[in-house]
């Protein structure tokens, strides 16, 4: 599976194409361009990309001076969220950042009539202490508009960069020129669906030699909101950059991180990584009494992995750097995710288990493909017992053993032994997480519904459903069940296992509803599945653009026993049902049995990879249309 997504999504091409690029020239604005209506290849697009140009030149100093220009046409007022611009930039460093210029154009009585932007219209926020962001908000828009807009940035030096060709509105044109001395080699990767035209020729530059480099796209479509997707700028097309090594003659030779193990060996070799892992001393009394007793080394992962939990607080920040440093976490109880589990790997050290931190880059932060340091964001713990490997994230109050916080879900991620090897692990769940659902109600006469359920969760729809608990006052949770659920009367509520993160996570409670049954002309019409019936199809779009995310196998299990009122007998049942998936990709049953006067059915729904490509997205499709299909068909009771 992973193999064919990188197939899919990242396309290398870089061979010279002869085009011709272009580089157009500020407040270049035609009355053709004002008079559009709407996207020529999109009507529906409120806005769109007329014209992007970036130019990148490194100096032997390894700086370098960005220039940008942007034309943006608004077509509608929903689009006008797009003249507000933002730009961002290092924390500290507004200095460097200059607005050269920046205009409204509109056409009015035939004519193009420009508005500056404003000095009150520019300001600065102090967004946190990596990044502020300079906002402009552009004067006199209205429907049919042009923003331009044209800054410099020094980047400072440039080890990596990272660019978007494709947005989520159409770009018309798109073009980053690159001009870099031959001394600095930098690897080039791309991502998306889309290769550029490019053009590559030699030239000097400061008195050296040097190669520019242009990179063209031509009528790039918005990027699609889609469901069950993992992080759109995994597919976003676009460049990345990285400096492998320098070479100047005479001077400087200097190699950087060039693959996943050099990566490893230097994150592995930073003061607030692997020398956290040496220090042992504050917390050695507290574990030695806490361990007294216990020789499994299951039972030592758990009750330190608990004991971390319980005791040190995450303070939301990811990082795979220590904030505070181990000892004063510890003593402070709160700290990032590398304060956390560099921590926990330490103390899974000292209690004899073979555990090592494991470099991720969660969904937020995209996917690692490429070995750069930049690639990861955050770092878990990892135990060898045998050939299983155990990932734990001790920052998610509600893990366990395998069970990793949703963000961590990202593919791929790197484990770094102490002596400095490293190899990939894989993070996409294998165990099946499951919502067993028992249903047990009566249909009175009068097609009221009196009745008990009991769910029960494991692994993730567990940590998912602790996660509302904890967030939500129980007397709110009651509130929302009932109103969600057909304005249904909950009684008799009650939780079980609510923390202890081994077990599966359950509820119960009675219930009461006038208006979950129809009657018409005497007869009960409903739902045998009541208010858990699947009822939306989320993939009705003939095409899917990108993998389809569910971020870890699931069952839904459903018995169902229906008691059928005196006086009355069933009319019409739904059909029973059975559908498997190709390639095992999932499998639907839906079973229906009537004894004496009692209806009861077993209903399965089960998916069996957390991932889905689009090539399979047809299955998916036609799968989901089925089972929603059969979830919403109702049974018919009449008057005997």
């Amino acid at each position: 599976m992973l193999s064919r997504f990188f197939l899919i999504c990242f396309v290398f091409f870089w061979n010279c194409i002869d085009i011709q690029a272009q580089n157009y020239a500020p407040g270049k604005i035609t009355i053709a361009e004002l008079e559009e209506k709407m996207h020529p290849k999109d009507s529906g697009a409120v806005a769109a990309i007329l014209a992007s140009n970036v130019t990148i030149n490194l100096n032997l100093s390894g700086n370098s001076e960005k220039l940008i220009r942007k034309k943006i046409k608004i077509y509608k007022s929903d689009g006008y969220h797009f003249s507000n611009v933002h730009l961002y930039f290092g924390a500290g460093r507004s200095g460097y950042l200059n607005i050269l210029s920046a205009y409204t154009y509109n056409l009015v009585d035939g004519k193009i009539v420009k508005s500056k932007l404003k000095p009150e219209s520019e300001f600065i926020e102090k967004t946190n202490n990596s990044y502020w962001i300079k906002k402009l908000a552009f004067p006199d828009v209205k429907e049919g508009s042009i923003i331009e807009y044209e800054y410099r940035e020094d980047v400072g030096f440039l080890s990596r960069y990272d660019w978007s060709f494709q947005e989520n509105i159409p770009v018309n044109y798109s073009e980053l020129k690159t001009t870099i001395p031959d001394d600095f080699i930098f690897k080039k990767n791309m991502r998306g669906f889309f290769s550029p035209k490019i053009i590559t020729k030699a030239t000097r530059a400061y008195g050296r030699n040097a190669t520019e480099a242009t990179y063209v796209y031509q009528n790039l479509p918005a990027m699609k909101e889609e469901s069950y997707v993992n992080n759109i700028n995994n597919y976003r097309t676009g460049i990345f950059f990285e400096l492998e090594r320098v070479e100047i003659p005479g001077q400087l030779y200097k190699t950087f991180s060039s693959d996943w193990t050099s990566v490893a060996k230097t994150i592995y070799g930073f003061e607030s990584f692997g020398a956290e892992l040496n220090k042992t001393g504050y917390f050695e009394d507290d574990l030695k009494t806490l361990l007294l007793g216990k020789n499994n080394p299951t039972e030592k992962l758990t009750t330190i992995l608990d004991f971390v939990k319980a005791n040190i607080n995450w303070n939301n920040h990811l990082g795979f750097s220590c904030e505070k440093g181990v000892r004063k976490a510890y003593k402070e109880k709160t700290g990032n995710c590398a304060d956390i589990n560099l921590m926990l790997t330490a103390m899974l050290r000292y209690a004899g288990l073979t555990a090592n931190p494991v470099l991720i880059s969660t969904r937020s932060n995209g996917i690692a493909f490429f070995p750069n340091i930049s690639a990861f964001n955050a770092v878990i713990t990892a135990v060898e017992n045998g050939d299983d490997i155990i990932l734990v994230d001790a920052a998610d109050k509600f893990s366990s053993p395998n069970v990793l916080p949703l963000r961590d879900l990202n593919w791929i991620g790197r484990l770094i032994r102490k002596d400095g090897t490293s190899e990939s692990i894989d993070l996409m769940p294998k165990k099946m997480s499951s919502n067993n659902v028992s249903i047990d109600y009566s249909i009175e006469e009068n097609g009221k519904i009196n009745g008990k359920i009991r769910r029960q969760s494991t692994d993730y729809n567990a940590m998912a459903i602790r996660n509302v608990f904890s967030n939500t006052k129980e007397e709110t949770y009651l509130e929302n069940l009932e109103n969600k659920n057909g304005k249904i009367q909950v009684s008799d509520y009650k939780r079980d296992n609510e923390k202890e993160y081994l077990l599966p996570a359950t509820e119960s409670f009675s219930f009461i509803s006038n208006d979950l049954s129809e009657m018409i002309g005497g007869k009960i019409y409903i739902n045998p599945m009541l208010f858990l019936a699947n009822t939306k199809n989320p993939f009705k779009q003939e095409n899917r653009e990108y993998p389809v995310d569910f971020g870890f196998p699931f069952a839904e299990k459903y018995n169902i026993s229906i008691r059928i009122p005196e006086g009355f007998t069933v009319e019409s049942i739904p059909k029973a049902e059975g559908l498997v998936m190709e390639e095992g990709l999932g499998i639907f049953k839906y079973n229906i049995a009537l004894n004496d006067n009692v209806l009861q059915l077993l209903i399965l729904h089960q998916i069996n990879s957390p991932i889905v490509a689009r090539e399979q997205y047809g299955i998916l499709r036609e799968y989901y249309k089925v089972m929603t299909a059969k979830q919403t068909e109702k049974i018919v009771l009449k008057k005997i």
